[in-house]
């Protein structure tokens, strides 16, 4: 099969504090896809009683795709090992979350055509759906894209080709995106997951982040024959390039997470607190119609939590 290979140019100018404002690239296919998203999901969002928030977040996911392709990290992304490790971390970890902080499953079973959005509140709880989705599925989706990448001639590969490249990157998106539709749950998803669930699944990626990070530092150098070719002269060396990359990807990517799980957070409250409210209105409920109070524990007529607790159970 032929692949169109990337021509390494040799003659880019030293990655300074001015080249970082000033090298631009255009990446055609990032470009088109992003702004064919965009004009999708504005237009759809101006046809329903829609949350600017959400659009400024969906909006913003895509500006970071465009950042990481066309800025200094889309023109430097093939000649030093940390701008490729800082795109894949945002390709990952900033930009589908920004995307489904936008709900874009919700617009588009709102907008969407009678049958197509039958068939989308069909199989979007399918068995295949319910499986992606169960919890350990979507911790190997958020953590094999680095793990493939960098344990695997794949990285290599994706910076020698731009066909092989272009993959890469959608896959990252995609994986995840699944991840954070899945764990946010603004749209509607096949499972109901727990909370704390998706804290114990962002600290199992903090661990394999550090792990992947310490084989980085201290393993052998990625790609030699390709970073051989590009002659560099400037900027880091080859060892301290990739221990800055590794660097990146174990504290960058940590970090990038954090405001994740701080939404997370406050929806757990939010969610505790909206359960409160409705076992007090029950509860008022049954006293305003003179029925005699619930007996036993709280946790045990809650609604939600009786079939967890009923006796007998696990």
């Amino acid at each position: 099969m032929h692949t169109e290979r990337i021509e390494i140019v040799p003659d880019l100018p030293p990655l300074s504090g001015s080249t970082l404002f000033t090298a631009w690239t255009l990446d055609v296919p990032a470009v088109l896809v992003a702004f064919a998203l965009g004009a999708g999901y504005v237009a759809a969002a101006r046809r329903q009683e829609w949350s600017a928030g959400r659009t400024t977040a969906f909006l913003s996911g895509l500006a970071t795709l465009i950042l990481v392709t066309c800025s200094f990290l889309g023109v430097y992304d093939t000649t030093l090992f940390w701008v490729r490790a800082t795109q894949n971390t945002v390709l990952l970890m900033v930009t589908p979350l920004l995307l489904a902080l936008g709900a874009p499953v919700t617009l588009l079973m709102r907008t969407a055509p009678p049958k197509l959005a039958t068939w989308l509140r069909t199989h979007g709880r399918g068995s295949f759906a319910q499986f992606i989705t169960f919890p350990l599925c979507v911790t190997v989706v958020l953590i094999a894209p680095f793990l493939l990448i960098y344990l695997t001639p794949l990285y290599e590969l994706s910076l020698d080709s731009a066909v092989v490249g272009g993959f890469v990157r959608v896959a990252l998106v995609l994986a995840g995106f699944l991840y954070f539709y899945s764990r946010v749950q603004l749209d509607p998803t096949p499972r109901n997951g727990s909370h704390l669930v998706s804290v114990w699944i962002s600290f199992t990626e903090v661990v394999f982040d550090g792990a992947l990070g310490l084989v980085l530092w201290l393993g052998p150098l990625l790609a030699p024959a390709h970073y051989d070719a590009v002659h560099r002269d400037w900027g880091p060396d080859r060892r301290a390039d990739q221990i800055i990359g590794a660097g990146v990807l174990w504290i960058g990517g940590d970090v990038a997470g954090l405001p994740f799980v701080g939404a997370l957070f406050i929806r757990w409250a939010r969610d505790d607190e909206k359960r409160a409210k409705r076992l007090d209105r029950k509860l008022d409920e049954e006293a305003a119609a003179g029925e005699a109070p619930a007996k036993g524990l709280w946790w045990e007529n809650d609604p939600e939590l009786a079939e967890r607790f009923r006796p007998g159970c696990g």
